[in-house]
């Protein structure tokens, strides 16, 4: 992790206090392990949740995903490599991406388009997260 990152991190923990400090690393991980925003988003689709995820692009209201869903999606070892990473359970873990994955999809698409060459990190994350 570079020193702008763990800076990031350190106000980003700070702005939103306890493990959802995390929020920002945790989908950067993310994001990086499945091929950046569209390659996640298809991940999704191929699970049959195309729809959910496609309404955190979009500029209406955001759906619902529970945690069982998450772990669905992205299989237990994802969830516990992730979990492991940021000293959380993974029942936590799938719980945190559940309540947080649809806004940050949400934040870094604002003009409710999936920019396929764009490279998600957690600059973007993190600014998105601020405003």
């Amino acid at each position: 992790m570079g020193l702008f990152d763990s800076i990031s991190n350190t106000v980003l923990g700070k702005f939103m206090g306890g493990t959802q400090g995390n929020v920002a690393g945790i989908a950067t991980e993310l994001l990086n392990e499945h091929g950046g925003l569209s390659g996640l988003l298809d991940k999704f689709k191929k699970g049959g949740l195309g729809d959910v995820a496609l309404s955190w692009v979009g500029k209406g209201e955001n759906l619902p995903i529970t945690a069982e869903q998450v772990s669905s999606i992205l299989g237990n070892s994802t969830i516990a490599n992730l979990a492991e990473k940021f000293g959380v359970s993974p029942e936590t873990m799938s719980a945190q991406l559940a309540e947080h994955l649809p806004a940050i999809v949400d934040k870094v698409t604002p003009s409710g388009e999936v920019n396929a060459g764009a490279n998600v990190n957690l600059t973007s994350i993190l600014s998105s997260l601020m405003k």
